[in-house]
């Protein structure tokens, strides 16, 4: 099986086939992501979320805000588990998705852990991480005030954003307030989106 041109091992189907297993029964009942792509599961969602890892491979222990039906977190977590460390934290402060991601972490064996808390709490609660992950959960100005005190503490720290065709609109407003060093993924699934691999993260001066 390849995804995104990348081949991934039968174990790591399986673990994926598990997840979307459960996903599809879960989503039944409360709103994992838009119902309009259920539908898309592998090409719109998995594929998609695998996009983060695949930048990143050699990163080991990430925090994956507003995780909500495990994209791109549980994703991520499944391909850690193939290497056999690493750890996603899955920051989500819904009750019945924070459930959902336990029972996903159970049946896959996803390396990860749930935080059922707000994404400005996170540091509280998550000892240490090397990477940030978020998808369709916030504008980025939103994203880096997250972020920031994640960037303060190690100088290392990079966070890798989903964003769709308006991207450059959500940069340009950003600068206005952080400075930051940016390096542009285009989507290997969505034309004209893309992933924001973000570095040096810092609030400006006030003139």
């Amino acid at each position: 099986m390849k995804i995104n041109g990348q081949t991934v091992s039968r174990e790591t189907q399986d673990r994926l086939e598990t997840f979307v297993s459960h996903f599809e029964k879960w989503a039944r009942s409360i709103n994992l992501v838009a119902p309009s792509t259920r539908q898309q599961m592998w090409d719109r969602h998995i594929a998609d979320s695998a996009q983060i890892f695949q930048c990143a491979p050699g990163s080991k222990t990430w925090v994956d805000l507003g995780s909500g039906g495990g994209f791109p977190g549980i994703v991520t977590a499944i391909f850690l588990a193939e290497i056999g460390e690493g750890w996603v934290h899955l920051v989500e402060s819904n009750n019945k998705k924070a459930s959902f991601l336990r029972t996903a972490i159970r049946e896959t064996g996803a390396r990860a852990s749930v935080h059922a808390l707000r994404a400005e709490s996170a540091l509280d609660a998550i000892a240490d991480a090397e990477v940030m992950s978020a998808r369709a959960l916030a504008a980025l100005d939103l994203l880096f005030t997250y972020a920031e005190p994640w960037f303060a503490k190690r100088a290392d720290f990079t966070a890798f954003f989903h964003k769709g065709r308006d991207y450059q609109q959500e940069i340009d407003k950003a600068r206005d307030l952080w400075s930051f060093d940016l390096v542009k993924h285009d989507s290997k699934v969505e034309p004209g989106s893309v992933i924001l691999e973000i570095s040096g993260l810092a609030r400006r001066k006030a003139p």
